[in-house]
């Protein structure tokens, strides 16, 4: 498999770290291990990703350096980490880089929880096709109002129902997975009184007790 060349600052000496007691990302200084089947291609303004379940982009700012110290092993520097905008965007761009791996590699997955008497959804055929940017299927949920909810499910999310109660979210992108899953939450936020609600993943809320007159 072709892996990219090793990448030098084109200029100015770039740096994975800060001298002692200077400011350091700890997040961005962290290498990135390289799964076989990953790819890249670079350019000055991006880097762009592909794996096994396609392709991704990341944009990169001028001051950010991208090397391959080893064939499975890619490395994010910055020009000067003393500069907070800098220092910001080492992290970012390193977790963005990490996350596009994982994307193209083995993809994101949430579920989500219908919690409440009653409380149900089925995966069903969108009547109105794909005309509002959906790709033909929707959410029916009933989730304790006097009328039905329905939301049109995205084309770039794989969604499943395993049961009554529970959906299940996949994409490539965690960015467009996270708030995919929020929009869905929104029709039915979890309340602290009762503990009803949509809950994604792991997600738990302290319940209140009512005050008594």
């Amino acid at each position: 498999m072709i892996r990219p060349p090793r990448l030098l600052p084109a200029i100015r000496s770039f740096s994975s770290s800060a001298p002692a007691g200077k400011h350091v990302s700890h997040i961005g200084a962290k290498p990135i291990p390289i799964p076989p089947a990953v790819t890249f291609n670079t350019s000055p303004a991006a880097i762009s990703v592909t794996g096994p379940l396609g392709s991704t982009s990341v944009p990169l700012h001028p001051f950010v350096s991208i090397t391959f110290p080893q064939q499975n092993v890619m490395e994010v520097a910055v020009e000067d980490a003393e500069i907070k905008v800098q220092r910001q965007m080492w992290g970012t761009t390193r977790t963005l880089i990490s996350n596009a791996i994982t994307g193209m590699t083995e993809g994101f997955t949430v579920p989500l929880y219908l919690v409440g008497v009653g409380y149900r959804v089925a995966m069903e055929d969108d009547p109105r096709g794909t005309q509002d940017g959906g790709n033909g299927k929707r959410f029916h949920m009933r989730v304790g109002y006097s009328h039905s909810v329905y939301v049109p499910i995205p084309p770039y999310i794989k969604a499943e129902v395993p049961h009554p109660t529970k959906i299940v979210l996949s994409c490539t992108d965690k960015h467009l997975l996270g708030l995919y899953a929020a929009k869905v939450r929104s029709y039915r936020k979890p309340e602290p009184y009762k503990g009803k609600g949509i809950f994604v993943g792991d997600e738990k809320i302290r319940i209140k007790n009512v005050k008594k007159k």
